[in-house]
């Protein structure tokens, strides 16, 4: 399989600069690739190349993340409800018409938001450990997130500011990760992660968005329905060692899509840092069989 090289881009979206990752043909099936918290388009950087010679691949730092635009907080309404706004503008702005999804993290709701815009635009989703059910929700990570939901206050805001100082963000690399797959673990990317989360204003930035993360458990219903009505091909590759979206998540799509697919991989919750090549594998081997890419 050919490996064709990644480019690094900009484009301007509703006023914004985005910063996103492209590699593969132009002509060739789409993947769009959306990030999770505190990372950016940086964590597919092992899997791109991978997929380069059979899909267009385009990885977008969402806006306030990675090397995108990050105005301060007073002049964007950052919920998810607007990244998931931007996003789709990002890929009217590329011409987009048809695309599969890769989710992961905060890119699941921003996806799935898409989704339930534009379910004609969606050829399929591979979701890694992005989560789209309560049951998915680790009880001990969640506590203090659930906690900033319920009330802004600064107890509760000083308890999810260590979520992404950089014990925090070395903490979701690293739990989870067999001992066996410890080693495979670049230091590079914790610290690329929380240089960028130490940037001025991302203090607003990220406590806002993490205090809208309530707003996508009121979509769950719709996210089920979608899943339902549309039957989109799924793909499950999760991290069964993640505290933060528990495996239960990635099972529980076989109660709306029972013919989803669901791998649990002897990882964490960036499976990507240890597990790119068999992720590549399975999602090239999916996209063939279930969604004609």
């Amino acid at each position: 399989m050919s490996v064709l090289p990644v480019h690094h881009r900009t484009v301007t979206v509703r006023g914004h600069e985005i910063h996103y990752r492209e590699a593969g043909p132009a002509g060739a099936p789409v993947l769009l690739l959306l990030h999770g918290f505190p990372t950016s388009s940086h964590m597919f950087r092992d899997l791109m190349p991978r997929l380069s010679g059979t899909y267009r691949l385009i990885a977008p730092d969402h806006l306030g993340f990675g090397r995108s635009a990050a105005p301060d907080a007073a002049d964007f309404d950052y919920t998810f409800a607007a990244l998931a706004a931007l996003t789709d503008a990002f890929t009217r702005a590329l011409g987009l018409d048809r695309f599969a999804l890769y989710i992961q993290d905060y890119g699941a709701p921003i996806g799935l938001r898409l989704a339930l815009a534009h379910p004609e635009r969606i050829t399929a989703i591979i979701s890694q450990n992005g989560n789209a059910y309560e049951e998915g929700l680790g009880a001990e990570a969640w506590a203090p997130v659930l906690a900033l939901i319920a009330e802004r206050t600064p107890e509760t805001e000083a308890a999810v500011r260590a979520i992404r100082s950089l014990d925090g963000i070395r903490w979701q690399y690293e739990t989870g990760v067999p001992a066996e797959y410890r080693e495979l673990l670049s230091p590079d990317a914790w610290h690329h992660d929380a240089a960028l989360m130490a940037r001025p204003g991302q203090d607003e930035i990220q406590t806002r968005l993490i205090a809208d993360y309530g707003s996508n458990f009121a979509l769950y219903p719709a996210f089920h329905e979608y899943f339902r009505s549309s039957r989109v091909p799924l793909l499950a590759v999760w991290g069964e060692g993640d505290e933060v979206f528990v495996p239960a998540g990635a099972e529980a799509f076989r109660r709306d899509l029972p013919d989803a697919e669901i791998h649990l991989l002897p990882t964490g919750h960036f499976a990507l840092e240890t597990h790119a090549p068999l992720i590549a594998e399975l999602v090239g081997d999916f996209l063939k069989r279930r969604a004609g890419a």
